[in-house]
């Protein structure tokens, strides 16, 4: 018998098949979110894109209404983009899981009205719980970086009783 597995697949074929996950995913997961919720009214809209299977991008465009400091982009908004990012990056995965811990180093400052990517990858799997990464980018610029730990929603929440 042929093995299907991503690891297998010719790249195009895996990452559009990773693609389909993230974008049913989200519908069906997040379509209230307000970072890439289509059905938000006041929503970012982020459309997170597979890049390879195990890795996301989105762009934002770091509008002024965001700013924290003169010309800086807030910080809490770079947070709630890290954790948007790997969201969707598990979604690609076919896997719903919820922040356990998220930990943000803010190098330069983000510029408003510039675009910036924001890049998040699967580092390590193991169920319930997934390391991941994330960087937020202007002009090919790492400004912010991330780490995080998330564990299986379903999990969490019969943990909880």
């Amino acid at each position: 018998m042929d093995d299907f597995s991503p690891d297998r697949m010719p790249e195009t074929t895996a990452v559009s098949l990773a693609q389909q996950k993230l974008d049913a995913m989200k519908i069906a997961e997040h379509s209230r979110c307000l970072l890439c919720g289509k059905d938000n009214p006041i929503g970012f809209k982020l459309d997170f894109r597979v890049i390879r299977p195990g890795m996301v991008l989105a762009n934002f465009p770091c509008s002024r209404v965001f700013q924290s400091y003169p010309e800086t982009l807030h910080g809490g908004v770079i947070s709630a983009l890290f954790d948007a990012a790997m969201t969707n990056c598990l979604f690609s995965l076919g896997e719903v899981a919820v922040t356990a811990e998220l930990v943000v180093h803010y190098l330069r400052p983000t510029r408003v009205d510039q675009q910036a990517e924001v890049v998040a990858e699967l580092q390590k799997s193991s169920w319930p719980m997934y390391q991941m990464t994330a960087e937020l980018r202007q002009a090919g610029i790492t400004l912010a970086r991330a780490e995080a730990k998330f564990v299986n929603r379903r999990y969490a929440t019969d943990a909880l009783g």
